[in-house]
């Protein structure tokens, strides 16, 4: 199966959330071809959710996971130590009062 690069995946996930009127950004670049993204929802009154892209080894599916959720401050450490552990990573931050972030969606999880 054909993969997309990080930067490509990226700039189309943003594009979907900008067509359903839902404000994201770049926080952190990672590498344009192969770098993992983290996706922080926040939820704008100090709580949000990391997310993480996981496989699947009985199904080969790639899944979004939640890593952590609770307070922003919590999420940015988590955030600032996965960067410690992989600094090609990409970080996206999402802002929706409602939780929307539309990693499942079709298309968005692969």
């Amino acid at each position: 199966m054909i993969r997309l690069t990080s930067d490509i995946w990226v700039s189309a996930y943003l594009t979907r959330l900008r067509l359903a009127d839902i404000p994201a950004f770049v926080v952190q670049r990672g590498d344009a071809t192969a770098g993992a993204v983290l996706v922080k929802l926040n939820l704008l009154d100090g709580q949000g959710i990391v997310f993480q892209r996981s496989f699947d080894l009985q199904s080969g599916a790639r899944n979004w996971v939640e890593l952590i959720s609770g307070d922003e401050a919590d999420l940015d450490c988590a955030i600032a130590r996965q960067r410690g552990f992989d600094p090609d990573l990409w970080v996206i931050e999402v802002e929706d009062r409602l939780g929307r972030h539309l990693l499942d969606e079709p298309g968005l999880s692969e």
